[in-house]
């Protein structure tokens, strides 16, 4: 199985509703994604972000880096910011595939394995499991480097990847193994 990494939503300027409930998760979650990025970069395995565009949509993938940086919370983005080997994907919904050119880039890759990290493990890490697997692809998620809104809803929709699609919960340091 050749794998990519996906870092999903992690360029944000937290600047929403749920902020508060999320930010505490995501500062459990960083070392994590940290390591993750860290171990995939020395191993040579594509690191793909999947991000959303807030709804700004004239943006691209610089400008919502830029804004994520120049955010309040910078200081969750700059450990884990794309260096110039990394893929991006602008996506304006919960799966990192609905409407995103990731199926193909995953393809002239010869992706067969993701590695998912990020947020929101209820919402976006969950729905692009799901699109993962229905094109075939296996699925390993790192379950110290997600981050929830909502922990008991977290906790299922892993339990549910696992289940019913054969994902692999892991922490960080085995999700390459």
């Amino acid at each position: 199985m050749k794998p990519a990494l996906v870092v999903i939503d992690m360029l944000n300027t937290y600047e929403h509703e749920d902020a508060a409930q999320l930010v505490p998760s995501v500062e459990r979650a960083l070392p994590a994604v940290v390591r993750l990025l860290e171990e995939a970069r020395a191993r040579g395995v594509p690191v793909i972000y999947a991000n959303d565009n807030f709804g700004k949509w004239r943006s691209h993938h610089g400008e919502i880096v830029d804004a994520a940086l120049a955010g309040p919370y910078a200081r969750l983005v700059e450990p884990i910011r794309p260096d110039e080997d990394s893929y991006f994907v602008v996506k304006a919904r919960h799966s990192a595939f609905y409407e995103t050119p990731l199926a193909y880039l995953l393809g002239r890759l010869d992706v067969t394995h993701l590695v998912l990290c990020g947020q929101v493990t209820e919402q976006c890490v969950l729905y692009s499991a799901l699109d993962a697997h229905i094109r075939h692809l296996s699925v390993t998620v790192a379950d110290d480097a997600v981050a929830e809104i909502h922990e008991d809803l977290a906790r299922a929709a892993l339990r549910m990847m696992a289940v019913n699609m054969g994902a692999r919960i892991v922490p960080a340091v085995e999700a390459f193994d």
